[in-house]
């Protein structure tokens, strides 16, 4: 069950968001959102209590809406080769219709702003983990994956290419396609994870 916003502070969001991709961490100000917005700032201080609040509201917003939609794309009859790619291509699709949560995830300079904003990406990387880890220690158990190295250093090699991945679709500006050039990437994943037939 995603958190209770409202309307309202989802279109903060979401426009907090597009200032991010923008114009960086820098350019989130409380003015420039209400500027964007055509608000007043005294109007999106009735909403959120500040900057770091909204983007904390977006981080939150985030891992509960992955975390949904990775429980409603697994189905217990996949493989687990289907599952991992299942999993990835619903990231996939969830970013390419809205890059400025990729912004948020994947800016550095957000890590610089609090703990707390620090906290929730770490959710985020927990979320995915949480879903990750059964598939993975599934497919080594059942010999679809290789034992050779341990299920989380599976994990790192997965998220490290994903990360990779989104990061090069960030600084591309989104331009290149991010579901296609990712099928590529977890083909690629799936070949240095799975027991293939000598």
């Amino acid at each position: 069950m995603l958190t209770s916003i409202t309307d309202r502070q989802f279109e903060i969001i979401e426009a907090a968001g597009k200032i991010l991709t923008s114009s960086g961490v820098g350019g989130l100000t409380i003015k420039n959102l209400a500027k964007e917005m055509d608000f007043s700032e005294s109007a999106i201080y009735r909403h959120f209590s500040s900057k770091e609040d909204i983007i904390l509201s977006m981080l939150t917003y985030l891992a509960e809406s992955l975390d949904e939609r990775y429980s409603k794309a697994i189905k217990i009859d996949q493989t687990a080769s289907e599952k991992l790619r299942k999993l990835f291509q619903n990231q996939f699709s969830f970013f390419k219709t809205k890059p400025h949560f990729a912004v948020a995830v994947f800016s550095d300079g957000l890590m610089e702003e609090s703990q707390g904003i620090n906290k929730a990406i770490l959710k985020i990387m927990d979320v995915k983990i949480k879903h990750l880890k059964p598939i993975v220690i599934e497919g080594q158990k059942n010999g679809t994956f290789t034992n050779t190295i341990t299920s989380d250093e599976i994990i790192h090699v997965i998220m490290g290419a994903v990360r990779l991945h989104m990061f090069k679709w960030r600084i591309a500006n989104f331009k290149f396609d991010l579901e296609r050039q990712g099928e590529n990437m977890i083909d690629l994943v799936l070949k240095l994870i799975e027991n293939r037939a000598q």
